[in-house]
């Protein structure tokens, strides 16, 4: 499984973005998907995550209320909105495709990554 990640930019202080990540088989229906961000000179962290058929998410605790996963299985495509964005959020963000089909949190239940879109937020 191949994933794109797309829709990352550069944002001001309180706008929203949507990033979506598409996979290149149907196969990536059936399981979780999460996202993942890296900031600068910091660890990999946990944002967001839903189970194979949409009816589970979780989320960190810094990203929920402002942040909302979902996925479109017809096109094998996962979405985070983003909004009220902060400079805090500025971030690689990566999409992964779980070897379960419940949400998770723990990047070792990820079997595929995508390549990472640059999300920038300024104040």
């Amino acid at each position: 499984v191949q994933l794109q990640a797309s829709g990352g930019g550069l944002v001001q202080a309180g706008d929203s973005l949507r990033l979506s990540c598409a996979a290149s088989r149907r196969t990536a229906s059936n399981n979780a998907m999460g996202w993942f961000r890296r900031a600068p000179g910091k660890e990999r962290e946990f944002v967001g995550s839903i189970s194979w058929n949409g009816g589970t998410t979780i989320y960190a605790d810094n990203a929920r209320g402002r942040f909302t996963v979902s996925r479109d299985n017809a096109k094998s495509t996962a979405y985070l909105q983003m909004n009220s964005l902060k400079p805090e959020d500025t971030a690689v963000y990566y999409c992964a495709v779980s070897r379960s089909s419940y949400a998770g949190r723990y990047p070792d239940v990820y079997r595929y990554w995508g390549q990472g879109t640059q999300v920038t937020v300024s104040s």
